[in-house]
């Protein structure tokens, strides 16, 4: 498979995996909400029952009129990210050790899988349905580039290990909830405060998503300092890569000579300051913080990446610095995306 190792967690790794079953039903699952107090997308949309449905969906496309394409080009692009959902569970559930192995399995690592991709289901969801409203999103295209998307996956290079794909979904979820959250705060600088509202909600899903996973390598750390380190160093070492890096839309390569549509999404969000490479650096260090990174008695290689991992973020900040640098000696470049009508927008 591509050279890659697909089962590289230990029989004694296996064991703690095991081992701190215990602490996910006391620490993790708790971080559910009952589905009675949770939010459903409805509750931000206009209720086509109501006699003034259509007077509410001109009153939403005039909010989002002052939307630049900039923004919606990078909502699109977390929109699609979201309703790949069935990857995602699809990747957990590779995970030696906690898969749900009947599909609908009692032990806590199951339940906690089904139900965060169940409260995760709802981002999309709700997203998708309000660009369908603004009339500003070539929904067909979306579609076409979500159906895409779920068909190729996703190569994490997590190898089937837990401890590698909780340290990438600890990565991931704190990701998430920064782009999100800086979509809310943009979508009110532009007046749409409705937007700014289903934004920060799902920021605050994802919140608790990343704290979820965070407590699993709290407890991994406390029983297996040199395991817990070898894996983190191990995922930063090879850099998290975005669950939508292989999004494609059929057309953005014949559009813009070759260019790549992941490539070209992730350069407009870090353009517009939502999610950028300081962010990348910056959740590394919070990391590093949470997981005491610097305070762990390890040894062999566990130490020489715990040496790897305390410098690399600076080092990635330096290494973003020089590109930005050489990019403001180069001509600015414009690509069209399909998502918003073959518009041209910077990348």
């Amino acid at each position: 498979m591509n050279s890659q190792i697909l089962h590289s967690l230990t029989p004694a790794r296996l064991e703690c995996i095991r081992n701190i079953e215990d602490k996910v039903e006391k620490t993790v699952l708790p971080l559910l909400k009952p589905v009675e107090k949770c939010w459903q997308p409805s509750d931000y949309l206009p209720d086509p029952k109501d006699a003034d449905f259509l007077d509410k969906v001109r009153e939403l496309r005039k909010r989002t009129s002052n939307v630049p394409d900039d923004y919606i080009v990078v909502f699109v692009g977390d929109m699609i990210t979201e309703e790949a959902l069935p990857t995602y569970m699809a990747m957990v559930n590779t995970l030696d050790g906690i898969r749900d192995e009947t599909g609908a399995s009692p032990t806590a690592w199951a339940r906690w899988t089904r139900a965060w991709v169940a409260e995760e289901n709802r981002h999309g969801d709700l997203m998708n349905k309000y660009m369908y409203l603004t009339g500003r999103v070539n929904m067909r295209s979306v579609e076409v580039t979500t159906q895409n998307l779920i068909s190729s996956g996703m190569d994490p290079k997590t190898e089937n290990n837990p401890y590698l794909g909780f340290t990438y979904t600890s990565f991931q979820e704190r990701a998430t909830k920064i782009s999100h959250g800086n979509t809310a705060r943009q979508a009110l600088e532009y007046g749409d405060e409705v937007l700014a509202k289903i934004c920060g909600t799902i920021a605050s899903d994802e919140s608790r998503h990343e704290i979820a996973y965070q407590r699993i390598i709290d407890a991994l750390f406390e029983i297996d300092p040199e395991g817990a380190m070898i894996a983190y160093g191990d995922m930063m070492r090879k850099q998290i890569v975005m669950p939508a890096h292989l999004m494609n839309d059929n057309e953005h390569e014949n559009l813009n000579g070759g260019r790549n549509l992941f490539a070209d999404f992730s350069a407009v969000a870090d353009r517009t300051g939502t999610y950028t490479a300081h962010d990348y650096a910056d959740v590394m260090d919070h990391l590093n913080a949470r997981w005491r990174v610097s305070e762990r008695k390890v040894s062999g290689e566990a130490a020489e990446l715990q040496d790897f991992v305390m410098k690399l973020p600076n080092r990635f900040r330096k290494l973003t610095e020089r590109s930005k640098a050489r990019r403001t000696k180069t001509k600015p470049v414009k690509a069209q995306f399909s998502w918003i009508f073959n518009h041209a927008i910077q990348v």
